[in-house]
């Protein structure tokens, strides 16, 4: 029974490498190769996909952990820049941000601007 207990611990913990991989790959292509836009709606799109998986996304719209400040930090872009990209992302009728509330507007959409292919994240189906 040991082993087979280290082979299940094991096997987990290659699970979760590899998933944080292929985060990580997402987030090297995010960073290297995507606009601004992209960026932000790719951030997006993988909290809504996130929050989705715990049942804490309703009808697209979610609670932002986080202010403009920190989203800037994270996509590697000044305050002013997100600022701005987030305003055209409104006139563009892709998100409402009101607050700490972000709804996706036309999240399909807003996946094709991200280039959001959700499979990196290795969601379970049930």
């Amino acid at each position: 029974m040991p082993l087979q207990t280290s082979l299940c611990s094991w096997f987990s913990s290659l699970s979760l490498t590899l998933v944080d991989a292929a985060i990580y790959r997402e987030w090297v292509a995010t960073l290297g190769a995507r606009d601004a836009i992209a960026r932000i709606a790719h951030i997006l799109c993988e909290l809504a996909a996130r929050l989705d998986m715990v049942g804490m996304l309703e009808d697209d719209t979610f609670q932002m952990p986080f202010t403009q400040a920190n989203l800037a930090d994270a996509c590697g872009l000044s305050n002013v820049h997100i600022n701005r990209t987030v305003q055209e992302m409104r006139h563009r009728g892709l998100i409402s941000w009101q607050s700490k509330t972000v709804a996706l507007l036309k999240r399909k959409e807003l996946e094709i601007v991200a280039e959001f292919v959700p499979d990196y994240l290795h969601q379970s189906d049930g």
